[in-house]
């Protein structure tokens, strides 16, 4: 009659609330019923002995709860945290000139997805002005080592003066300096590659003006495919159980391939936007690997060696709080017993148990629902 009640006002309540309450609330009262069918179970149990032992005659065979078991062992339980990251590339090289104003492009020497060489030529940037007073010094030059040539064999004769000759000398100088300053500014006109890679952006045509930067957009863009790294941010609230050294495993469903790898950097700081730190790991290097590619990281945050766990589905709840069903054999019986149950972290389908369960306790993982203590069992067989 009880346990006819309690489905009685359950089937009220669901009524009352039906299209009502929010997915939340309903989970809420799904699971207080199910507390409440397990504590009436129990109590339908203990009334039905009670009634066999006061009336015999009243007794009814009991039939055996068919069950599956499983024998509880220690082992390595290891926990992740499933996040979205990035790959990115080690060196990526924003091509810029180097006198920092740039010029007119006359000639290029790249193109998109080509492969370049650290030293090699790019671009070449309109020279004529850098030449034409390159030129113009040089006449000046050749005229003053001249002119510097003949006022040191008057000297050498002891005709004139040695003032005369040490002007002549300072005009070369002077010359020469300035030539090599015109060559430095001559030599920026060529925009050379400053890392090995792959040229991943090439924004400028002939006739264009080169800064380097095209408003936000670079114009050359030279990325190392060679030294590639994952990155994530990880919520605040690991900060205690991430850093460097924690193994990450890297899953690019795209291709179809998994990478582990150990976190090399952890930030020390925390994003005031997105309550996170970022954390990276280096990779080697792969030609199915592409900066920008998104990938699915498992970062461990928990290991525990010699660890009892637990099928999560066998793991129930009542109002004294969690228990797993197990199978005692005494005298040739096997009956289901409740075990109180502290909890530790889920990992997949596993839960790891603090306490309440030994290594070779028999845990029913199939059939348990509506098992009361002291109930007979029977294994099932495949």
């Amino acid at each position: 009659m009880l346990l006819g009640s309690v489905f009685f006002l359950a089937s009220c309540g669901a009524k009352t609330d039906e299209g009502n309450g929010s997915l939340a609330e309903k989970k809420i009262k799904l699971e207080q019923l199910k507390k409440e069918q397990s504590s009436v179970t129990e109590d339908i149990a203990k009334l039905q002995l009670e009634i066999n032992k006061l009336d015999p005659s009243a007794a009814r065979p009991e039939k055996a709860k068919l069950v599956s078991l499983q024998t509880a062992a220690t082992e390595n339980f290891i926990h992740y945290i499933d996040l979205q990251g990035t790959i990115n590339a080690e060196d990526i090289s924003y091509i810029a000139p180097r006198n920092g104003q740039g010029g007119v492009v006359k000639a290029i020497y790249v193109t998109k997805g080509q492969n370049v060489k650290k030293g090699q030529l790019l671009l070449k940037l309109d020279d004529a002005v850098y030449l034409k007073n390159l030129k113009q010094l040089e006449t000046q030059l050749s005229y003053a080592e001249d002119l510097n040539r003949r006022q040191k064999n008057l000297w050498d004769q002891q005709i004139g003066s040695e003032l005369q000759l040490i002007q002549t000398k300072q005009n070369v100088d002077v010359l020469n300096d300035q030539i090599a300053t015109v060559k430095e500014q001559w030599s920026m006109t060529s925009i050379y590659a400053n890392v090995n890679g792959v040229a991943d952006q090439v924004n400028v045509r002939v006739g264009e003006f080169f800064t380097g930067f095209a408003g936000q957009t670079p114009q050359i863009e030279i990325v190392n495919t060679s030294r590639l790294k994952v990155t994530t941010q990880i919520p605040e609230n690991y900060m205690g159980q991430v850093g460097v050294g924690n193994n990450i495993i890297i899953s690019l469903p795209d291709i179809g391939k998994t990478i582990n790898a150990h976190i090399s950097l952890a930030g020390k700081t925390i994003d005031p936007n997105s309550r996170s730190f970022y954390v990276e790991a280096k990779l080697q290097a792969d030609k199915d690997l592409r900066p920008n590619q998104i990938a699915l990281v498992k970062i461990q945050d928990y290991a525990a060696a010699n660890a009892i766990t637990a099928p999560v589905n066998a793991l129930q709840t009542d109002e004294k709080g969690k228990f797993i069903m197990v199978a005692v054999t005494e005298n040739g019986k096997m009956t289901a017993h409740k075990k109180a149950v502290e909890i530790g972290r889920l990992a997949g389908d596993k839960i790891e148990i603090i306490s309440g369960i030994q290594a070779g306790d028999q845990i029913i993982t199939e059939g348990f629902q509506g098992v009361y203590e002291g109930q007979l069992l029977v294994l099932a067989t495949n």
